[in-house]
């Protein structure tokens, strides 16, 4: 089976000899004009996919840090239709490919076969979704598929190798393991059960595995050796820039 843009890209990552490096900003996130120009310099500064946050007024799985950011854009006008029209403009000058992650119900709203191809004419490469059951994602998982899209699976430190064995029949881009029992935000330490978990997940699935919830630094991955491909981090990388800093300042520590 043909490898998916994603599972290239994070592949190339690591054939260069490191995990590739998945940065999260909320769309429109510290505004929408800055927005783009953080984007920017994430992709200059090394990342290898930018997951966009589609913000939400009811974030579950959201820490403060994230919730914050994401209500922040949501005052200021951004919504899925600003992302997808703006991502189709900037999306020739970004290397990085591109995943949104963000709850259903802007998908529902927006409607899905209608996201599905403006989202493929935008560049997206993938969807990550915390609120939808395998169960109810088929639907989802059709139109997506239809366009060359992936729906990256997400699972947890408690979820067992049954559920995991369902989700690797069906999924495709990168698989997204959340790294703590809880909400978004940086740690400073990670539970003892996830380099288990990584393990497990690695004979499960045949894709590359991400690390993301609670990243804050590089060190922190230096317990997991080649039990993952790629980390996933958002609430450290909000904090730099509400601190004032820019997004070119905080790739270069994870270079």
């Amino acid at each position: 089976m043909a490898q998916s843009r994603l599972q290239q890209r994070i592949k190339a990552a690591n054939d260069a000899g490191r995990k590739a490096l998945i940065p999260f900003l909320p769309g429109g996130y510290p505004d929408q004009e800055r927005f783009w120009e953080e984007i920017t310099e994430l992709d200059k500064g090394g990342a290898d996919v930018i997951e966009i946050g589609v913000p939400f007024s009811d974030p579950v799985a959201d820490g403060p840090v994230v919730e914050q950011a994401s209500l922040a854009c949501i005052e200021s006008g951004v919504c899925l239709e600003w992302i997808i029209q703006e991502l189709t403009r900037h999306r020739d000058a970004i290397g990085a490919e591109i995943v949104l992650m963000g709850y259903m119900n802007p998908f529902y709203q927006y409607g899905l076969k209608r996201f599905a191809q403006d989202a493929a004419r935008a560049g997206v490469a993938g969807i990550i979704i915390p609120d939808v059951p395998l169960e109810e994602a088929a639907a989802f998982r059709a139109e997506l598929d239809a366009v060359g899209i992936d729906l990256i699976a997400l699972i947890g430190l408690n979820t067992p190798r049954e559920r995991m064995e369902q989700y690797a029949a069906v999924s495709s881009g990168f698989v997204y393991l959340v790294s703590v029992l809880g909400i978004t935000g940086a740690r400073d330490t990670l539970p003892d059960k996830v380099r288990g978990k990584l393990a497990e997940a690695r004979e499960v699935f045949d894709l590359p595995l991400a690390l993301g919830f609670g990243i804050k630094s590089p060190e922190q991955l230096d317990a997991f050796g080649d039990h993952l491909d790629a980390v996933v981090f958002g609430s450290a990388l909000i904090q730099h820039i509400r601190g004032g800093e820019s997004a070119a300042s905080f790739m270069e520590r994870w270079r």
